[in-house]
């Protein structure tokens, strides 16, 4: 009985210890299930938020959205894909919750916590049946006490039936639990294979059946954009290449091989542009301009787009000399009221951006064909400092070739050379300015200004002017320059395209506006600001003027003059020819100069006088020939101080 009793208690621990293992392992194992079932309701939770966020991208307002159109229709397709396969995951992990978990909690609940409560049940009989038999086992040997000794017996008897029907379950429990413990690690796997399989089986149909043509075009489409992006990424290395082939010199500031394009009329780059700071102090800001039909961006630091800075539309751009900076210019709206000062960080972008700024500023931008303005502007710039053997052969094609030449003789049948006309090379002065101090004397008392050409207007003082004749032109001072003859019109021609052509060339567009006066007497250009008078010419030394043969607007005169160099007693006679721009034709210019020396020659005549006052009607005042007004205030100095030439 003993040795029964030792095998079973033996047997009782392995059985237990087992139990124990079992128990660990199934917490572990429960664990893990419930990983994966949590992973798999998220997995629907996340391509529910997939298919939402799919559906986003069409209402995206990217910067860069061109070509997005099949993208989205594409990304349309996938989140209705999604939602489909959403509706999967979320029965999958219903089915995992019925068939995986909720058997493995069943299992553990009810068979594992039954041994357990069996455990302690057989304990505590195992307990009182010790205790019964240490108070049997207390009974006196000679003092017996029946009634005692029965209870006794009892109890021990009752102890011994209750731990040996705990000990039964406990057992029993025991033994089913082997068979179960293998029931219960095949079944939750079993449920979560077959849920797997058919979730699957609803994928492999939704896909095979509904998406096999879909998900080829998007392969092919991947692939072609793939294709692209190597393109561009082989392209990219071989410029990388390139520029790392370089040497410094490319990077270094100014040392540009280009050539400068003069017929751009769009431009971009980072420009300094002057700011004041105090009365006298200033600071530049480095920021990118650009040119935008015909308005001059800038966009600072971090901004998103770029802001209008200033209307080009008939703006004036020069160059200025900075005391602190290279290639600086300004620009200078056509009211003068706004002007700014900028720097390029090279001569090469400083003559491109005048240039630029000047093509706008002529409207070229509005033509059909703004290119191919610039490229002849640009062409004729070029062509005009180039000689030509005939002044005829630029006639050609003239719009108007009879147009009147008033004021001169008529050129010849063989027209002269250009060189025979100004010497190649001779100097152009673009502006008459009167010196500080001869300005101040002529506002002292009353002074008049000495020609610097040699010239004297003696003669051509208001107080002394008894001329009959006296009207008032607004022009604009252009050039002049030495010239070779006086006698005929193809040198104010000539002096036209040079003066033109230099200006063009060197960028100079400000011009200043001044008041012609043409009396029957001389000539005078008046600063209509200060009615002071910058030259003077007599009448009679004017020895050729003539408006331009296309551009009405341009007239010019030649003035002979004497030249004391060569030592002799006169001087050798020399000719000065001077460019105007005007407001009206330059034909009425032309016509009041002959008109003057036609009054000069009928004072010889007191008759031819007298006809010629007949003729034309005199002021109220009886003192000057009436002619037609100019258009504008141009007599009473109402012009303003400058303005950008449009020759």
């Amino acid at each position: 009985m003993s040795l029964c009793l030792l095998q079973t208690r033996s047997l009782l621990s392995v059985f237990e210890e087992d139990a124990g293992t079992l128990t660990d392992y199934t917490n572990q194992l429960l664990q893990s299930m419930q990983r994966v079932y949590g992973a798999q309701s998220e997995m629907g939770l996340a391509t529910e938020q997939l298919s939402s966020q799919l559906l986003e991208y069409e209402k995206q307002n990217f910067a860069l959205g061109k070509g997005d159109e099949e993208v989205i229709s594409t990304l349309q397709q996938f989140a209705r894909t999604v939602g489909e396969l959403n509706t999967l995951h979320s029965e999958l992990a219903s089915q995992m919750a019925d068939r995986m978990i909720f058997p493995m909690i069943q299992f553990r609940e009810k068979d594992l916590t039954e041994i357990s409560t069996l455990r302690e049940v057989f304990g505590i009989a195992s307990d009182e049946h010790e205790a019964a038999m240490v108070k049997y086992s207390r009974l006196p040997k000679k003092k017996e006490n029946e009634k005692v000794k029965a209870e006794l017996v009892g109890e021990v008897a009752y102890s011994r039936r209750k731990q040996h029907q705990a000990s039964m379950q406990y057992y029993c429990a025991l033994n089913a639990l082997q068979y179960r413990k293998r029931v219960a690690m095949l079944e939750p796997m079993l449920g979560y294979t077959q849920a797997q399989i058919h979730f699957y089986k609803k994928g492999m149909d939704l896909v095979s059946k509904k998406m096999d043509s879909f998900l080829v075009s998007v392969s092919s489409m991947t692939q072609s954009i793939q294709a692209q992006l190597d393109s561009e990424a082989e392209a990219m290395r071989l410029t990388q290449r390139e520029l790392l082939s370089m040497e410094d010199t490319v990077y270094m500031p100014d040392r540009d091989p280009v050539p400068v394009n003069r017929t751009l009329i769009q431009k971009a780059g980072y420009l300094n542009i002057r700011n004041k700071t105090g009365l006298v102090t200033t600071a530049w800001d480095r920021l990118y301009f650009f040119t935008q039909g015909g308005n001059l961006m800038c966009q600072p630091r971090g901004a998103v787009a770029g802001g209008m800075v200033l209307d080009l539309d008939n703006s004036s751009v020069m160059a200025v000399e900075c005391e602190d900076r290279r290639y600086c210019f300004q620009i200078t709206s056509p009211s003068g009221k706004t002007s700014m000062i900028l720097q390029a960080e090279s001569k090469k972008e400083y003559e491109e951006w005048i240039c630029t700024l000047n093509n706008i500023s002529r409207q070229i931008y509005l033509t059909d064909n703004p290119e191919a303005v610039a490229i002849r502007l640009n062409q004729t710039a070029i062509q005009a400092v180039t000689p030509i053997t005939s002044f005829e052969r630029r006639g050609e094609g003239s719009p108007n070739p009879d147009r009147a030449k008033p004021g001169g003789v008529q050129s010849s049948s063989s027209a002269p050379e250009a060189e025979d006309l100004i010497v190649p090379g001779t100097p152009i002065q673009f502006d008459i300015m009167l010196p500080a101090s001869e300005f101040q004397d002529q506002n002292r008392v009353g002074g008049r200004r000495t020609n610097p050409f040699g010239e004297t207007d003696d003669d051509c003082s208001p107080e002394s002017d008894d001329s009959l004749l006296q009207q008032v032109f607004a022009v604009r001072f252009l050039g002049s320059m030495a010239v070779r003859s006086g006698q005929t019109q193809e040198v104010i021609y000539e002096a036209m395209r040079q003066v033109l052509a230099a200006r063009a060339i060197h960028n100079i567009f400000r011009t200043t506006e001044s008041h012609l006066m043409v009396t029957s007497s001389c000539l005078r250009l008046i600063d209509p600001r200060t009615q002071v008078t910058r030259i003077s010419f007599q009448l009679q030394e004017v020895t050729q003027f003539a408006a331009h043969q296309e551009n009405g607007r341009l007239m010019g005169f030649v003035v002979e003059g004497r030249d004391w160099s060569e030592g002799t007693e006169e001087g050798e006679p020399s000719f000065s020819a001077f460019v105007f721009e005007s407001n009206t034709e330059g034909e009425k210019i032309c016509y009041t100069i002959s008109l003057g020396k036609d009054i000069i020659e009928a004072k010889k005549d007191p008759e031819a006088l007298a006809q010629l006052m007949k003729n034309m009607p005199l002021t109220n005042d009886g003192k000057f020939l009436l002619l037609d007004s100019e258009t504008g205030d141009t007599a009473n100095g109402g012009a303003p101080d400058e303005e950008e030439s449009e020759a």
